[in-house]
C-alpha cells in the first residue's frame, strides 16, 4: 500500500496567540477553582475556632480568606480581559475573511470590465437605438394606409364573413313548400277509373243476394 501524504494545516501566529490565550484561560479557572477551595475552608476554620472561643485565630482565617478573595477578584479581571482578547481576534479574523473576499469580489469584476470594451458596448447600443428606430418608422408607415373609414369597413367585413359563416353552421331543415298556410305533402295520385272488382267475388256476392228456396 502505497504512503499517504497528508498536507498539515499551516500554523499562523494568530493560531498560536488563540491558543496561548485558551491555555491561560485554562489555568486561570483552575486557579479560581483552588481559592474559592482555599477561602471556603478558611471560613469553616474561623466558625470552628469561634467555637473553641479561640477568637485570635479565628480573626486571623478570617483574614486570610480576605486575602484570597481578593486574590480571586484579581484572576476574575485577568479571566475577562483573556476572553475579550479572545473575542477580538475572533471579529479581526472575521473581517479579514471578509476583507478577502471583497477582495476577490472586486479583482473578479476587474477581470470581467477589462474583457469588456467600451467602443463595442457603445456601438451595440447605437445598433440597437437604430434598429429600433427603423421599426418604428415602419409601423408608422403602415398604420398611416389605413384611415378611419378603412378601419370601419375591415369591420363590417369581418362582421359580415362571421355571419355568413354562422349560417353555414346551422343545420338544415326538411325540404316542405307551405302554401296559403297549409302543408303540402308528397302523396300518391287520385285514382281516375272504377276498380273493377274480381270474379269470384262477383259470383259469391250473386249467390248472398238470392233469396233461398221456402
Amino acid at each position: 500500500m502505497g504512503n499517504i501524504f497528508v498536507k498539515k494545516p499551516k500554523i499562523t501566529d494568530v493560531d498560536r496567540a488563540i491558543l496561548s490565550l485558551k491555555t491561560q484561560r485554562r489555568k486561570l479557572a483552575q486557579h479560581q477553582q483552588k481559592l474559592d477551595e482555599v477561602i471556603e475552608a478558611e471560613k469553616q476554620a474561623a466558625r470552628d475556632l469561634l467555637r473553641e472561643k479561640k477568637k485570635d485565630r479565628a480573626l486571623l482565617a478570617l483574614k486570610k480568606k480576605k486575602v484570597q478573595e481578593e486574590l480571586l477578584k484579581k484572576i476574575d479581571a485577568w479571566v475577562i480581559n483573556v476572553e475579550q482578547q479572545l473575542a477580538d481576534i475572533e471579529i479581526a479574523s472575521k473581517q479579514k475573511a471578509v476583507f478577502e473576499s471583497l477582495k476577490q469580489g472586486s479583482d473578479a469584476m476587474k477581470a470581467i470590465q477589462s474583457e469588456i470594451n467600451l467602443e463595442d458596448v457603445q456601438k451595440l447600443m447605437d445598433d440597437t437605438a437604430e434598429a429600433k428606430a427603423y421599426q418604428d418608422e415602419i409601423n408608422a408607415i403602415l398604420g398611416e394606409q389605413l384611415t378611419a373609414e378603412d378601419e370601419e369597413e375591415v369591420l363590417a367585413e369581418f362582421e359580415n364573413l362571421q355571419t355568413q359563416m354562422d349560417v353555414q353552421d346551422m343545420p338544415s331543415v326538411p325540404n316542405v313548400v307551405l302554401t296559403s298556410g297549409e302543408v303540402k305533402l308528397d302523396l300518391p295520385d287520385v285514382p281516375t277509373k272504377a276498380p273493377v272488382a274480381p270474379v269470384g267475388v262477383s259470383t259469391a256476392k250473386k249467390v248472398m243476394e238470392e233469396p233461398l228456396a221456402a
